[in-house]
């Protein structure tokens, strides 16, 4: 048995697939399968395009009836209604029209009124949701599964390859990564955490024959004004950036769960490791310092 890689670019990141296989015609067959279920979850999710379900789902803001939604965008709702009461408000689907304001490659914080407009279209509790119906009841609002799709997209990968015949291999879609099974022999994958501040070396090595691990940081998109770092990840009560932790990886049974407790974390500023820990899942996180960071 040989292992086949398959490296790829996918949901704005670089991507791989590792696959154990028999021969490289199987491997090939389960790398088709599974790049295909990823193209198709960001056709249907991406804001980008005017053809996607999110697109559908915000351009029905403000009309009363709202829009139904198929059983997997449902299964999706389902599950960010419980992430936002898990979080006490803190991972909000709804929170994404905050961008409006933040342009992180311009090198220019919003100014406070600006953001402070865009509240009010902020809140999953102004949602109607009733499956299979949702209502974005106020104009101006919308939904980003930008959150956690990828998360979710490598979960959906793995599982795609294990249907295909692969046992042992993992998904990699820009650091989020979803294992298919250990190493044939059974030992476990050595997987590199980013540094978040030195970008072209792993922080850690974390070892994993199951399971997810994700990573979020203040390092991928940000932007420095005299001195502070803003990143992308926004608190939805201010609008403003999460500032105390520099990066957080969570390891979970799935990579959707990771994904979604790495960012609650960082939201959850000082208090995140200790949330994490109250969980129960496993987790490396860093702090910012003036130096750089360290591990708390």
């Amino acid at each position: 048995m040989q292992i086949h890689s398959y490296p790829f670019k996918a949901m704005g990141s670089p991507c791989e697939l590792k696959l154990y296989a028999e021969d490289r015609a199987q491997a090939d067959a389960a790398a088709d399968r599974a790049t295909g279920e990823i193209s198709r979850l960001e056709r249907v999710y991406s804001r980008y395009r005017p053809d996607s379900v999110t697109t559908r789902i915000n351009r029905s803001a403000g009309i009363a009836r709202g829009v139904d939604v198929d059983a997997e965008t449902a299964g999706l709702l389902d599950y960010a209604a419980s992430a936002y009461g898990e979080s006490d408000g803190l991972f909000d689907l709804t929170s994404g029209v905050l961008r409006r304001a933040w342009d992180f490659r311009s090198g220019r914080v919003p100014d406070r009124k600006r953001v402070e407009e865009l509240l009010p279209l902020v809140g999953w509790d102004k949602i109607i949701w009733r499956r299979p119906r949702i209502v974005l009841p106020v104009a101006g609002m919308e939904l980003d599964f930008g959150g956690f799709v990828k998360e979710y997209t490598a979960d959906c990968a793995a599982q795609a390859c294990r249907a295909a015949g692969i046992a042992h291999g993992l998904v990699d879609l820009g650091g989020d990564i979803a294992l298919i099974g250990p190493h044939p022999d059974g030992s476990a994958w050595r997987v590199g955490v980013q540094h978040p501040r030195d970008l072209a070396n792993a922080i850690a090595y974390v070892e994993l024959d199951q399971g997810a691990i994700a990573t979020s940081g203040d390092y991928e998109r940000f932007m420095e004004v005299d001195g502070t770092r803003y990143c992308h990840i926004l608190n939805p009560r201010t609008g403003w950036p999460a500032q105390h932790l520099a990066s957080v990886s969570v390891l979970a049974p799935q990579c959707l769960i990771a994904g979604t407790a790495t960012t609650i974390a960082i939201l959850k500023e000082e208090q995140g490791p200790a949330w994490l820990s109250e969980l129960g899942l496993s987790h490396l996180c860093f702090e910012r310092t003036r130096e750089g960071v360290r591990q708390c």
